[in-house]
């Protein structure tokens, strides 16, 4: 196949690496400019190490991003982790049109932070999907799905790098060959199962320790490693990465008051939310690194009692 890719980061460079490995021809690769003073894109980089055309453009719209899709002629446009908005008469260009790759089973969890949201949620449930992309958001009709299983302890950073970053580069490939065969079939969006979520940054991924136990666990999973589910101590932010969680059982049970440290544990610290406490294993202070939890109780002298501000 002779085709172009869209995309940036980590995730667009295995694409690319994934086509050449299978002797398709890359024509180009469009990326965003990097911010000045900001870290190389490794798209980018790839692409100029192995002699990839490389058009990085501030708008796609841009009368030169349409000139540049149209000389390369390619069969078929990739868009693997693109944040540019990218026009009908740009990805209808190619020969068999363009997919693009989104990290949710869609309709559900239209929008840029899919991966978060639903272990957030509590989901037992998410995936992939690839999609003709239109002007409106995530909206496209359907070309492949994959579905991978949330487990109780997964995390956002399991789910994307274990499973839907190496199994959404399969994917590209696999609609890609069906689409230029012409052996794929297209799915219209259920508008009825839609939903839109928006960025899963600092003021979503603030912990409330009155809320019940469940939603506190999954909100420190579903913000592991990013954006980081966090708390306040003294005025200082502490984000928590790894945890568990221990559920009341009864009345008697009961340990601490809410948003309290209420005991001490081999590897970390307990903290008392409604119907159980999370057990803190790995934490960051602001103003300092990622410790285990233990250590940086200790560090800081944290006993029972002490308080975790919501």
């Amino acid at each position: 196949m002779k085709v172009v890719i869209i995309g940036q980061q980590d995730f667009g460079k295995a694409v690319l690496e994934a086509f050449l490995g299978r002797g398709d021809q890359v024509l180009g690769v469009f990326c965003a400019p990097e911010k000045e003073g900001g870290k190389p894109d490794p798209l980018r980089l790839a692409a100029q190490e192995r002699g990839v055309k490389v058009i990085q453009l501030p708008n796609l719209r841009a009368p030169e991003a349409l000139d540049e899709m149209r000389a390369l002629a390619p069969d078929i446009g990739i868009m693997a982790f693109v944040l540019q908005f990218a026009p009908q008469e740009f990805v209808t260009i190619p020969t068999h049109g363009t997919i693009q790759y989104h990290p949710s089973l869609l309709p559900r969890y239209r929008g840029p932070s899919s991966i978060n949201w639903p272990i957030i949620r509590g989901d037992q449930e998410t995936g992939l999907t690839i999609f003709r992309p239109t002007d409106g958001l995530d909206e496209g009709p359907i070309v492949l799905q994959k579905k991978v299983p949330i487990g109780p302890e997964s995390t956002l950073g399991t789910i994307y790098f274990d499973q839907l970053f190496p199994l959404g580069v399969e994917a590209l490939v696999e609609a890609a060959e069906q689409v230029v065969s012409g052996t794929y079939g297209e799915q219209v969006q259920d508008e009825s199962l839609a939903s839109y979520e928006g960025w899963c940054r600092t003021a979503e991924s603030q912990i409330h320790w009155a809320q019940h136990v469940d939603g506190v666990y999954n909100l420190i999973r579903g913000c592991n490693p990013a954006p980081g589910a966090w708390t306040t101590w003294s005025g200082k932010k502490l984000q928590i990465f790894e945890a568990r969680k221990r559920l009341f059982r009864t009345f008697g049970a009961v340990t601490g008051k809410i948003g309290e440290l209420s005991g001490l544990t081999a590897e970390g610290f307990l903290i008392t939310a409604q119907g159980g406490q999370i057990e803190v294993l790995r934490a960051k202070l602001e103003g300092g690194k990622k410790l285990d939890a233990r250590i940086l109780a200790e560090e800081q002298g944290w006993g029972v009692g002490t308080r975790f501000e919501s």
